[in-house]
């Protein structure tokens, strides 16, 4: 089974060729295929923003297509960054920056205030039209200051309060056993091997 998955985060496309490592899944990105680009996100919301990544590159390529939108929710924050958590403090910052910047706007928050939790929605688009919804989330806190050297985006003050540790601490087989992603992928595959044995 050929799997488009449709994004250019090579953090993303590292977990995800974990997540997913199967015999079953003969896994393409975007590079592979030359392509880049892709549909404008809106800011409507997590669901949204991955339905219409993964139709648009499966109308595109005729591939089944895995995209998935993720983020950031801070409750001090009102639930910021959410849907932006990519383009928090502007498109020109990296995420060393973006981390930084999260940081800067928490400065005056205690510990017992900083909650947060990280989203991710993965939408499987199938090249009849179909299309699936699998999501999953991670609580956890905002710890004041970066730890840890693995990982991306926010992980290094993503605190896991059960394990001690920032996500960027973990090595990623626990990081995949915890995190928002892991826990959409599980769905996912699940749905993914079912559509493969109903097809045989």
């Amino acid at each position: 089974m050929k799997l488009l998955l449709a994004t250019s985060n090579p953090g993303k496309i590292k977990e995800y060729q974990s997540l997913l490592n199967d015999p079953i899944f003969e896994m393409v990105t975007l590079a592979k295929l030359g392509l880049s680009g892709g549909p404008e996100e809106g800011e409507v919301n997590f669901a949204e923003n991955a339905r219409l990544k993964s139709n648009y590159w499966a109308e595109k390529t005729g591939f089944l297509t895995l995209a998935d939108d993720s983020g950031l929710e801070v409750n001090a924050l009102g639930g910021a960054p959410g849907v932006i958590s990519a383009r928090y403090g502007g498109l020109v910052l990296d995420d060393k920056e973006r981390v930084d910047f999260l940081l800067r706007q928490m400065i005056d928050i205690p510990w017992e205030e900083r909650q947060a939790r990280f989203v991710c929605v993965i939408a499987l688009a199938l090249p009849c039209g179909s299309t699936y919804l699998f999501d999953g989330d991670c609580e956890g806190f905002i710890a004041f200051e970066p730890r840890g050297v693995d990982g991306f985006g926010y992980d290094p003050v993503f605190y896991l309060p059960e394990l001690g540790k920032t996500i960027a601490e973990l090595p990623i087989e626990l990081k995949n056993l915890y995190s928002h992603r892991g826990k959409a992928s599980r769905k996912a595959r699940e749905f993914l091997i079912k559509l493969l044995e109903k097809g045989r």
